[in-house]
């Protein structure tokens, strides 16, 4: 039995030599060490032993074991690194060819947009101030001097939830009492940008989200000469250095008094043409002064403070400056609307 088992070892040792490729140890392994291999197969001879033959050909097989699968993991080791060698000088890379671009992503319209609204209020001291875009009726409505019934509300066709008290935002400025509240005593002068919804249909000019950015400054002394200075300071960094600004007579429940800013038209330079209706203006935003009740609502004494407030809509300056006709435009994800910018 000793001498076949080293005839055995021998054999195997002389085969796995000869083995060139990993799958050929695969099947050597098999049908040596495997558990119908041949080394097994001989183990199971032990029985047909004398009991002085056992112990001798117990440890000499073990030996011979052990022995074959070190060659065998040594073999493989060397197979595998032949085999990469080999693959990867049959797929070199040919450093002499021109790299493949990889395409560069951009940021949405509005959100370069968005950018150039922050860097222009944040050269003034504003701060971006975040706000929920999940509301309560309270911050969205009646602490901004919209109390139930209020007609006011019908302009802002509301999405509710199961909770009657719990809305989507219809605009911004709910984020006015958030600010003061937070900023209480010291000044404000913040910018509140964000998603609202509004239950409105669909079409080029109108959409059920869009962005707004809200503006407040609250201190003492301000005055609504502070709000014009501010606002027609950004619409000539906005649209150009000798653009015309106009205000004009309008209503906010939160600001008192309230007006609508036009900037002379940057198409036709203030000539008429079909985008400003041959008016020669082109409205962008509505201000005003903060409502004495806003003020008391968010902490501030109306009798020794005073504050201004504007709200924009980062798709309606994006269409008037870019030319767009459909505001669709922003959310379809159509590259070939988006890459032009």
């Amino acid at each position: 039995m000793l001498a076949q088992l080293n005839e055995l070892h021998a054999q195997s040792i002389e085969r796995l030599n000869q083995s060139t490729a990993t799958a050929e140890l695969e099947a050597w392994y098999k049908e040596t060490l495997g558990r119908k291999g041949s080394i097994y197969l001989l183990t199971r001879q032990v029985g047909g032993l004398s009991p002085e033959e056992r112990p001798a050909f117990g440890k000499q097989i073990n030996i011979v074991k052990n022995e074959l699968q070190a060659a065998y993991d040594s073999r493989l080791a060397e197979l595998k690194g032949s085999e990469l060698q080999a693959q990867m000088k049959s797929s070199a890379i040919d450093v002499t060819l021109p790299g493949r671009p990889q395409p560069k992503g951009g940021l949405h319209i509005i959100s370069q947009t968005m950018r150039d609204i922050y860097r222009i209020f944040g050269d003034m001291g504003f701060q971006i101030f975040r706000s929920p875009e999940v509301e309560t009726d309270a911050y969205n409505f009646e602490l901004l001097n919209f109390p139930p019934h209020h007609p006011a509300r019908e302009m802002q066709d509301t999405f509710y939830t199961s909770d009657e008290d719990v809305i989507l935002r219809t605009h911004t400025s709910p984020g006015q009492i958030r600010a003061m509240r937070a900023y209480y005593p010291e000044p404000v002068r913040v910018i509140l940008p964000g998603m609202v919804y509004r239950n409105e249909q669909v079409n080029a000019r109108s959409h059920l989200q869009f962005t707004q950015v809200e503006g407040l400054a609250v201190g003492e002394d301000i005055s609504m000469a502070d709000l014009k200075g501010t606002l027609t300071d950004f619409a000539r960094r906005m649209f150009g250095a000798g653009r015309e600004t106009r205000f004009r007579a309008s209503y906010f429940p939160f600001t008192e008094p309230s007006a609508e800013m036009d900037v002379t038209c940057f198409v036709c330079e203030a000539k008429g043409c079909q985008l400003c209706k041959y008016t020669g203006w082109l409205e962008i935003l509505g201000c005003g002064m903060v409502h004495p009740m806003v003020l008391r609502n968010g902490g501030y004494d109306p009798e020794k403070y005073t504050g201004f407030a504007f709200g924009l809509g980062p798709e309606r300056i994006t269409m008037l400056k870019y030319g767009i006709t459909d505001i669709r435009h922003f959310w379809e994800n159509d590259l070939r609307f988006l890459q032009q910018f």
